[in-house]
């Protein structure tokens, strides 16, 4: 690796006005899992990296009054993981979490790098857009928030400009609602996933008032599918015929791209395959 500048500043403003919105050679590095690599091959070269492990309040996690749920954007994977408020408030980031890599990078890796490094394979972004998160971001004009599904613009890329940064996550209470998260990987349990699907649910008894049906690692970002969600919508999860028919639909419109985990037509037939599964299991509270 060619030397670069490390700053490593104690508040959030400190911070942005250590980044360049016109130098791409300038980045802000959280728990760095993804980024070191990038450098060891010399796919980066940096000329400075502002690293945010020092700022505490990044790290917080609190519900807040109208039941949200808000998470740090530099808390460690590891301790969402364990985190009692995060469990009780929506148990499938809990176990999502239990298969995503392994603990040696989620005690590194952090809940806001994982979002802004924008690999379509990441486990977390189709559950946290199933469930209706949106993230706070501060820059020099100040804090917005973006729906996450309005996050990701592409192959590693979002819509954050160079000097923003991902302060929060937060997920809206969840009320009754079911979410299931799985995943099919070539090799082990906790490897990167051919496909991602999240779904969440509102449920009368088996029949669907309203759901969210995102699939991610199969397509060049994390997208929701409107096509299976409207398929679903006022059917019955225990009737096959419905939940073919959301699956059909899924693998009709979900644009599937080729790469090491599988080719674009097979990636298709485990969406077909798949959202029928999630939403069984959202049901049964059993994936089969």
């Amino acid at each position: 690796m060619i030397p670069f500048e490390l700053a490593e500043p104690a508040t959030l403003s400190e911070a942005i006005k250590l980044l360049d919105p016109d130098d791409a050679a300038v980045r802000p590095i959280a728990g760095g899992t993804a980024l070191m690599l990038m450098m060891k091959a010399g796919v980066f070269r940096p000329a400075r990296l502002v690293s945010l492990r020092a700022i505490r309040e990044l790290r917080i996690i609190a519900t807040q009054p109208d039941g949200a749920l808000a998470i740090g954007a530099m808390t460690p994977l590891s301790v969402l993981e364990r985190d009692p408020a995060t469990r009780a408030h929506a148990p499938v980031i809990t176990a999502t979490l239990r298969t995503l890599s392994n603990v040696r990078v989620r005690n590194v890796a952090t809940v806001g790098g994982h979002l802004a490094h924008a690999d379509p394979h990441m486990d977390l972004p189709p559950v946290l857009i199933a469930l209706g998160a949106h993230i706070a971001v501060t820059g020099p004009a100040g804090a917005r928030t973006i729906p996450l599904e309005a996050l990701f613009a592409g192959y590693f890329e979002t819509v954050l400009a160079r000097d923003e940064l991902i302060t929060a996550v937060v997920v809206p209470a969840q009320g009754g609602r079911r979410a299931v998260y799985l995943k099919c990987t070539t090799r082990a349990v906790h490897d990167w996933p051919a496909l991602g699907v999240a779904v969440s649910l509102d449920l009368d008894g088996a029949a669907v008032r309203d759901g969210r049906i995102v699939i991610s690692a199969a397509t060049e970002k994390p997208v929701r599918l409107p096509g299976a969600e409207a398929a679903v919508r006022g059917g019955a999860l225990d009737d096959d015929a419905v939940l073919r028919r959301a699956g059909d639909a899924a693998a009709e419109e979900a644009q599937t791209i080729t790469d090491g985990q599988g080719s674009a037509a097979y990636k298709r037939q485990l969406v077909r395959v798949y959202v029928r599964r999630a939403l069984s299991a959202a049901l049964t509270g059993t994936p089969h």
